[in-house]
């Protein structure tokens, strides 16, 4: 294979794989594939596997399963079952299995190991836990600055590196020398980024792959290995930062945590850094620089707010550390966690014969929940599910369904009805089908009032979904 054809090679299989990661939540086949790299799907899938290493189709289990990963290592809202339809997986037992073929434990075990939650562990984790947090945001304090940006579209041109980030230097130097023969480098405001495909932390580190990139207009021509980069217009989680070559981790967790103490909500899309200097002219050989995480839009309408923690439409983030009264109050997590506990053994103990009650899922800093199904929904594959919001200090109820498909059967039904008892949410983005407020606000000060005054509303609730559904 001469020089020429293996750069053409490369470069329609990296178009591919850039489709790919863009595109873990559509369906991929082979054919689909194969035509975008403009090969037949038998040539296609014996080139992708000699470029790459590995067969397409374990190439794309293994990007959805480091997804999905990634997702849980941060914290989502999402259930594990709901990322499981979401990135192409037939059911969340059939996630489950490929997720401990490749990581050896359970998808829940991954992410009570890689993650502490706030709630649902003993008090000297939690001490531990908040200890974490608060050395992370003064770390930021001493360290840099965040704030929710509103990024335009950019374009970039790279190179791909693949494994051993102690030769990056490399590419860059490789990038550097393609831009030289092109006068490529005496552009204005010119900066160097860093794209992250993968994360190192549920990445094997020899299969990490990453663009070592520089800004660049749309209308620049690239040849095989450099390539253009889009990061898309989208808000992000800005942290600037003068550091050291070896705080950049300590920088990317702090700016994690920051987002997630903050109340926003990761998002898919390119994890980057940008650098404002060239740290070998800095005094102390730092770098000056952006480390860009993807979130979601703000949603100012739910946030809570106060005269000390408040989010306005100018897209600027509250100084970190700042925290409102609703914030405060969460931190009392022993007295919540016992709350939720007694609340489900109370349940359990008063229905013991009709009434399925399940465990207490703690995996999310948001929210808590456990299960508690009357035996004639849960024959119709459906359960009632009681929920903690730490957020907004509110118990609610919603009917569920046992898998997505369902799910969707059974708001269907209730989306097409006239019925309105209760609320029907919009969409299918969360689990509930029916979802109601049992209490917002409760008192904490008296658990077996707070019981009783639960049970009362959530016998209601569940007695009018059993009724409406006849059963």
């Amino acid at each position: 294979m001469n020089d020429n054809t293996e750069k053409a090679y490369i470069k329609r299989i990296n178009i591919v794989i850039d489709y790919i990661e863009n595109n873990l939540a559509k369906e991929l086949s082979l054919e689909g594939l194969s035509k975008k790299a403009c090969y037949s799907p038998f040539h296609f899938h014996r080139l992708f596997k000699f470029i790459t290493g590995e067969p397409i189709n374990e190439f794309i289990s293994r990007k959805r399963i480091e997804r999905i990963a990634a997702i849980l290592l941060v914290g989502t809202n999402a259930s594990i079952t709901e990322l499981a339809f979401r990135y192409g997986f037939s059911s969340g037992n059939a996630f489950s299995r490929a997720f401990k073929n490749f990581y050896g434990i359970s998808p829940t075990a991954f992410k009570s190991k890689n993650k502490i939650s706030k709630i649902g562990v003993d008090s000297k984790s939690i001490e531990k836990y908040i200890c974490q947090i608060d050395n992370a945001l003064d770390w930021i304090k001493m360290n840099g600055q965040i704030e929710i940006k509103k990024l335009s579209e950019m374009t970039l041109i790279g190179i791909t590196h693949i494994g051993e980030f102690n030769k990056v230097g490399d590419s860059y130097e490789k990038l550097i020398k393609w831009m030289t023969t092109k006068d490529l480098l005496n552009v204005p405001n010119l900066k160097a980024v860093t794209v992250y495909h993968d994360n190192p932390k549920v990445t094997d580190p020899s299969k990490v792959r990453l663009s070592t990139c520089f800004t660049a207009h749309e209308d620049v021509p690239v040849e095989s290995p450099v390539k253009k980069v889009l990061i898309k217009e989208g808000y992000y989680a800005v942290g600037t930062f003068e550091i050291a070559p070896d705080s950049f981790s300590k920088a990317w967790d702090s700016t994690c945590v920051w987002v997630l103490e903050n109340g926003y909500e990761f998002e898919d899309g390119h994890y980057f850094e940008l650098y404002h200097n060239d740290h070998s002219t800095h005094p102390e050989h730092k770098f000056i620089v952006d480390i860009c995480i993807p979130t979601k839009k703000p949603n100012t309408k739910n946030r809570h707010s106060s005269k000390k923690s408040e989010r306005t439409d100018n897209d600027n983030l509250i100084p970190c550390g700042k925290q409102s009264e609703e914030d405060r109050i969460q931190k009392d997590y022993k007295k919540l966690l016992a709350c939720i506990k007694g609340l489900r053994t109370y349940l359990k103990k008063t229905y013991p014969i009709d009434y399925k009650t399940g465990s207490i899922y703690q995996g999310n800093i948001n929210f808590s929940y456990f299960p508690f199904t009357p035996i004639s929904l849960k024959n119709q594959k459906l359960k009632i599910v009681i929920i903690f919001s730490y957020n907004k200090m509110q118990f609610g109820i919603c009917l569920a369904g046992q898998n997505r498909q369902i799910q969707k059967k059974y708001w269907d039904i209730f989306r097409n009805s006239d019925w309105n008892k209760y609320h029907i949410p919009n969409n299918l983005e969360g689990f509930s089908i029916v979802e109601h407020i049992l209490m917002e606000r409760p008192n904490l000060n008296n658990f077996n009032t707070l019981y009783q005054h639960l049970e009362a509303e959530a016998m209601k609730f569940i007695g009018d979904i059993v009724e409406v559904l006849d059963l």
